[in-house]
């Protein structure tokens, strides 16, 4: 059976559910020009931000909370890193524009989905060049403990 630490099975699902809600954000925004010139396709759309896109930002916020928690409790300090004040700012109001996106698209206002994809790929963008934003190397991994809380230890 191999050997899966928790904090990275955490990270990968949180990594994959911020593509996933982006992903879906983009398909949703290039569908929206269908609905206008056909009645069938009228609230797809909104329907498809709710049950797709919504969904997948509020698991995201979710796993990066229970991230920093993990981080907290290893004994790490992620808030000395100044990118993620940064990001956490943008997180916040990419997950109010998601929220309000599903009911602006129903009435077939498109700002808050467009602005909602922006700040998706704004937020990636500092995640993936924190070291331009204020990266702390030093506190990567603390030492005499994992991220699930107990002590490892070396070969004896």
């Amino acid at each position: 059976m191999p050997d899966f630490e928790s904090y990275s099975i955490v990270k990968w699902l949180h990594v994959l559910s911020m593509a996933l809600g982006g992903g879906s954000a983009m398909i949703i925004l290039i569908l929206v020009g269908f609905e206008d010139g056909r009645e069938d396709l009228k609230g797809l759309t909104s329907i498809l931000w709710k049950r797709t896109a919504a969904w997948a930002f509020r698991l995201a916020v979710l796993l990066g909370i229970l991230l920093l928690a993990m981080r907290m409790h290893a004994g790490d300090h992620p808030f000395l890193a100044r990118y993620l004040h940064v990001k956490l700012a943008l997180v916040l109001l990419l997950l109010g524009c998601s929220e309000l996106s599903g009911k602006a698209l129903a009435r077939a206002r498109r700002g808050a989905a467009i602005l909602a994809f922006l700040l998706f790929l704004m937020v990636t963008f500092v995640a993936v060049n924190r070291d331009a934003f204020g990266w702390v190397t030093h506190h990567s991994r603390p030492a005499g403990g994992s991220f699930t809380g107990a002590v490892e230890q070396g070969p004896e």
